[in-house]
């Protein structure tokens, strides 16, 4: 029998479910829910997660496991990628592929310097970074901090050199520094010229970087080697038509409000997706929807396309996600009379049509805010964005330019998944519980 099935059987046993559920009645139904959600008990059995044996958290966890991609039916609408496609198309031309080459900062340094400092520092974005602008500064300050023989004697002094000390997990900072320049000294190179070493295969590279557990897992590994393609760091590489959008909650957001992807169910709280398994799957899934885009746009338009989905993370990730994809469009109420407007900032104070009307000084409160492609206005908070009051690659746009696809899907209220660690004083192996002990859990 099922750990569910038992479960409901446990729960109906509880009620006789005709009369108002009593007190005690509604204790031994609290009772089930939290045995069967978030205790353990010995010979519940074991499952394996990041190259270990755990023992399963409930029998819950069991059953999700073992279940969870039926549960979710995770799908891509190929119909929906074509739309999609079509979009990106668009703006390939007017922009004459702009919009996917975004050419960050390089705050003075060369390119062999933005790669070492870039290769070096990347793994340690995690529980908190620092910003490029940063880490440059750090260099220009003083080079031999970035030396790899430094390093290996004295990560430890690395990682504090580069401000990464207090952002916690040191143990893991420490290892991921360590083994990172290892690989560089055994393959005696430099990070500008680590690619020669894998016959300029970034894939061959990836693999590599992957499994000496430096620190860099697929989105961090895609991200680097996407960036130094694009900054033309790296040249005449092999394989970077097989390197990923990366996988974020913008990414995935933008997948699911186009319908790229598609559940049976809204996806479930982090609190009931023990062990992460919705996670990893909607990340899997969002990686391939992105790269059937990628692959349809590729197909009906051969010589206005990119060379790789990754090349699509910028305006997906920055632009869409971040920029359109959000409440940005503020409506406010003036304090003096009864009037309302839209503003593309909800830290403005001031009643803008009073200011018009030449009233000074009258005050207004923000009263909701909405996503551009909610309202009428919503061209006022577009106008404004980054994308396009400073970039001026589309000076024009009113609109973000997925709004007709989420308009059709109706599914522009869908969040991403979010993720409890597995491991660390916050994840769940920190939290277990068992049957009949009470307690368990987390603090924060």
């Amino acid at each position: 029998m099922s750990e569910m099935k038992i479960f409901l059987e446990k729960i109906r046993s509880c009620w006789d479910g005709e009369n108002e559920i009593t007190i005690d009645e509604a204790r031994k139904v609290v009772k089930e829910i939290n045995e069967f959600l978030y205790t353990n008990y010995p010979g519940i059995g074991d499952t394996f997660a990041l190259g270990s044996s755990y023992p399963y958290f409930s029998d819950f966890h069991r059953y999700w496991e073992e279940n969870h991609k039926e549960i979710l039916n995770i799908k891509i609408n190929e119909t929906k990628c074509e739309s999609v496609a079509d979009v990106m198309h668009g703006i390939f031309v007017e922009t004459e592929g702009q919009t996917f080459t975004n050419i960050w900062n390089m705050f003075g340094l060369s390119n062999e310097e933005v790669c070492r400092v870039r290769m070096l520092t990347a793994n340690q974005d995690f529980r908190g970074s620092r910003s490029f602008e940063e880490l440059a500064k750090i260099y220009e300050d003083d080079p031999t901090i970035f030396d790899l023989e430094k390093i290996q004697s004295s990560p430890d002094e690395f990682i504090k050199d580069i401000g990464a000390a207090k952002l916690s997990q040191n143990d893991k900072r420490i290892s991921y520094a360590k083994n990172l320049v290892n690989l560089l000294i055994e393959k005696e190179t430099e990070p500008f010229a680590i690619l020669e070493k894998y016959n300029n295969s970034v894939m061959g590279f990836k693999d590599d970087l992957l499994a000496r557990q430096t620190g860099y897992g697929n989105k961090k590994a895609d991200m680097f080697i996407r960036d130094m393609i694009v900054l033309n760091i790296w040249n005449d590489v092999t394989g970077f038509e097989e390197i990923n959008v990366a996988s974020d909650v913008n990414t995935m957001k933008v997948a699911l409000r186009t319908g790229i992807i598609e559940t049976e169910i809204p996806l479930v709280s982090s609190f009931l997706d023990i062990f992460c398994y919705q996670y990893g799957d909607v990340d899997d899934m969002n990686a391939s929807a992105w790269r059937k885009v990628w692959e349809i746009w590729k197909e009906k338009y051969p010589t206005e396309c990119i060379k790789s989905p990754c090349l699509m993370d910028y305006f997906i990730y920055d632009v869409v996600g971040k920029q359109f994809c959000k409440p940005t469009l503020a409506i406010f109420k003036c304090d003096e009379c009864e009037h309302t407007f839209k503003w593309h900032s909800g830290r403005n104070k001031t009643c803008q049509v009073c200011h018009a009307a030449g009233i000074k000084n009258v005050r207004a409160t923000k009263i909701a805010s909405v996503m551009p492609c909610m309202d009428e206005e919503g061209s006022i908070a577009i106008q404004k964005s980054k994308f396009v009051s400073q970039e001026g690659l589309m000076p024009y746009l009113q609109a973000c330019p997925f709004k007709t696809i989420c308009d059709s899907t109706n599914k522009r209220f869908l969040e991403p998944p979010k993720s409890i660690s597995i491991l660390g004083q916050t994840g769940w192996t920190s939290a277990y519980a068992e049957k009949d002990k009470g307690g368990g859990g987390l603090m924060s």
